[in-house]
């Protein structure tokens, strides 16, 4: 019974839009775009249900069960669902310290979830499991936040070719990619042998920022023989591609995803713990490979075509990442 909410919320959504479809003439609703209906809707229902439904349907269960709706939810999910339904549950109470528990640093985890107990009434004798639970919870909740912040700190660091560092990672790139062709000046039109467009690859860093370099480098050096793969084909006569180019685009494709949330299913499925860098380029790595089947697989007429079928790659993978039960995880 603990799904009954979000399963009614799911019909009436689906069933509502479907009426709005065909009888927005008679309804006298013509001069509104769908989009916007969808959107008024949705702003209706979640006043209604924040407001009234929800709190008389969780005192039904509660009646009925014994249990608040956090237990309940312990009970009845594992994975990512668990963790989402968590949180959602966190984000519509009208409890301040629930509400608040979504927004905690993992340095203050175990303190929280003492609070949200007392809060809920929650004897540890007779509920063992939930504490170990919700701390888990809420270091997959938090530790999302985090890791969002983390790779905006990256992206934003642009590529400086005075910092050392940077200029070692380049050539780094270099020699992983090319490991019998030593490159001959740091400006130099072989960098076009790994898919950069002109003499100095710092320019085609500006949009992701030094976060592009590493994601390269990161595959090149944790599936070296992939990535060797994978520029070779990009050097197809006809199906090629800027290796390094469709990198960094890719790397902007998983950086988008993971600001609009839409890794939290796939990270709080693939991660029981705390999400970090790494498994945000375990997430690059596996697009970088999966792009290149899709590419040959599509067979596109020339590479100026890229941008739709980037486009059509990109909503194939939002449509994956929609399941709750999805780990995009590179297989080789």
């Amino acid at each position: 019974m603990i799904g009954i909410t979000w399963d009614l919320m799911s019909w009436i959504n689906c069933n509502f839009f479907s009426f709005l479809k065909s009888n927005s003439r008679s309804l006298n609703l013509s001069y509104i775009s769908f989009s916007r209906k969808k959107k008024m809707f949705i702003s209706l229902w979640e006043f209604f249900y924040g407001h009234f439904f929800r709190f008389w349907m969780k005192w039904l269960l509660r009646q009925m069960t014994g249990k608040c709706e956090l237990q309940r939810i312990f009970d009845t999910y594992v994975g990512a669902q668990r963790t989402h339904r968590i949180e959602n549950s966190l984000t519509y109470s009208k409890n301040k310290v629930l509400q608040k528990a979504t927004l905690v640093v993992q340095s203050e985890v175990d303190k929280c979830v003492e609070d949200i107990m007392k809060e809920k009434n929650i004897n540890p004798e007779k509920d063992a499991s939930f504490k170990i639970c919700m701390k888990a919870c809420l270091l997959q909740i938090s530790g999302y936040k985090q890791l969002y912040l983390d790779v905006e700190s990256v992206r934003k660091r642009p590529y400086d070719s005075d910092n050392l560092q940077h200029e070692k990672l380049l050539l780094k790139l270099w020699n992983l990619l090319m490991p019998t062709k030593k490159l001959k000046a740091r400006i130099s039109k072989q960098w076009a042998d790994i898919g950069f467009q002109g003499d100095d690859p710092k320019t085609d860093f500006r949009g992701m920022g030094i976060l592009g370099l590493i994601n390269l480098v990161y595959f090149s050096e944790n599936y070296t023989s992939e990535a060797h793969q994978i520029l070779s084909r990009s050097n197809h006569p006809k199906l090629g591609y800027s290796y390094a180019i469709v990198g960094i685009n890719l790397t902007e494709m998983a950086y988008s995803l993971l600001k609009s949330e839409a890794l939290k299913f796939h990270l709080y499925n693939f991660v029981p713990g705390i999400p970090t860098m790494e498994h945000f380029h375990q997430f690059y790595c596996y697009l970088v490979y999966e792009f290149d089947k899709f590419w040959f697989e599509e067979k596109p007429e020339s590479i100026m075509y890229f941008n739709m079928y980037r486009e059509k790659f990109h909503e194939k993978i939002k449509g994956l990442l929609l399941d709750c039960n999805v780990s995009l995880t590179l297989k080789i």
